[in-house]
């Protein structure tokens, strides 16, 4: 008899709900984003994304049993999201997840989202076995991992500062193209020459995997402030525009698409050369799997797969709809714990800072 999990996200911004059958195939999964209201202010506003969580928690999990054709008695076990993210938005999925499991009396698990991303690529490839060396990037991590097997992982490197998907979102913002940064980024990216401003690639130190991103980000600041001082950038000046906060119209629109192109290659080389190294120095089979919601950057995959292939590394990357927060990730990577008789008290709490794995 197929056992099926009901897979709960709410780490950040988006309310996920998803139904897998044995860990694998994917019944549903249903995804309720908040971009449009964080828009406006060019990122998350913790506060609202929770009080969204609250809102929309019961409705999606719903949705997410009427389109796999179940109801809540057919589920034999919940997997919820228990961190890192926001602490609010983690405890509303989780707080929903332990409620359900108490009143359907199925054991509950606790995932770490950044296990989930790894899991991702798993579903979208029945070939993809452990170990592998992965890269989970988006807009709020950034970490290489040594994944040797189910529910064993090292820490190989992390950012210091900016998350590769933040870094995206603040020259977006600073640029006034608006949020999320990572699609608009790369949209304009496509019309310009990644060679036309030499940004500056923060690479670590020998026998290091970590990454910056702040420098970079500083770095495309400096370059638009100085070229509206000299008076470069700006066909016209408006009225809403400034040298400190320029607006996406005032600017140059070629001008933008060559920083734009520019500065999405120095966070895709960074990314590739970092991850391909740490690879190539692992002792475990050469397989790259590229996670994340940057994973979704069409740049990134194709410098990283370039990089991997002339190494003799194997890249595997999900589907777009899976490298962004979803719940089946959560239900793939909770549904191993389960089945070796995982279950966590109804004392359990989320953490914001779960660490994920040895370092």
């Amino acid at each position: 008899m197929a056992h099926l999990t009901l897979g709960i996200e709410s780490s950040c911004d988006e309310t996920a709900a998803a139904v897998l059958e044995d860990g694998c195939r994917i019944r549903s999964s249903v995804i309720a984003s908040q971009d449009a209201l964080h828009a406006p202010y060019g990122g998350i506003v913790p506060e609202l994304a929770s009080r969204r969580h609250v809102e929309a928690i019961w409705p999606v999990v719903q949705e997410a049993l009427a389109r796999a054709g179940v109801t809540l008695a057919d589920l034999d076990g919940i997997a919820a999201t228990a961190g890192p993210g926001l602490i609010g938005s983690l405890l509303v999925g989780l707080s929903f997840g332990k409620a359900l499991a108490f009143a359907l009396n199925i054991p509950l698990v606790g995932v770490n989202h950044l296990e989930g991303h790894l899991y991702a690529a798993l579903l979208d490839h029945e070939n993809l076995r452990f170990p592998f060396t992965g890269l989970v990037a988006s807009g709020g991590h950034t970490h290489l991992y040594s994944a040797t097997a189910s529910g064993e992982y090292r820490l190989l490197g992390r950012t210091k500062d900016d998350a590769a998907g933040e870094a995206f979102d603040k020259v977006a913002k600073f640029l006034g193209l608006g949020y999320p940064g990572g699609p608009l980024i790369e949209e304009r990216a496509r019309k310009g020459d990644p060679d036309s401003i030499r940004f500056p690639r923060s690479m670590p130190q020998r026998g290091s995997y970590d990454f910056s991103f702040s420098g970079l980000k500083t770095a495309v600041v400096n370059y638009v402030k100085g070229m509206v001082g000299a008076g470069l950038a700006l066909p016209k000046l408006g009225a809403a525009s400034s040298a400190t906060t320029p607006q996406s119209s005032a600017l140059d629109p070629a001008l933008v698409a060559d920083i734009c192109a520019s500065f999405q290659e120095a966070v895709v080389e960074v990314l590739a050369r970092v991850t391909v190294a740490a690879a190539k120095a692992s002792a475990a089979p050469r397989r790259i799997v590229l996670a994340g919601g940057v994973a979704c950057n069409g740049r990134l995959r194709v410098k990283l797969t370039q990089l991997a292939a002339d190494e003799g590394i194997e890249v595997y990357y999900p589907t777009p709809s899976l490298c962004t927060d979803n719940a089946a990730m959560i239900a793939a990577a909770g549904y191993p714990r389960l089945v070796r008789g995982e279950r966590v008290p109804l004392s359990f709490n989320a953490d914001a800072d779960l660490a994920l794995g040895l370092t």
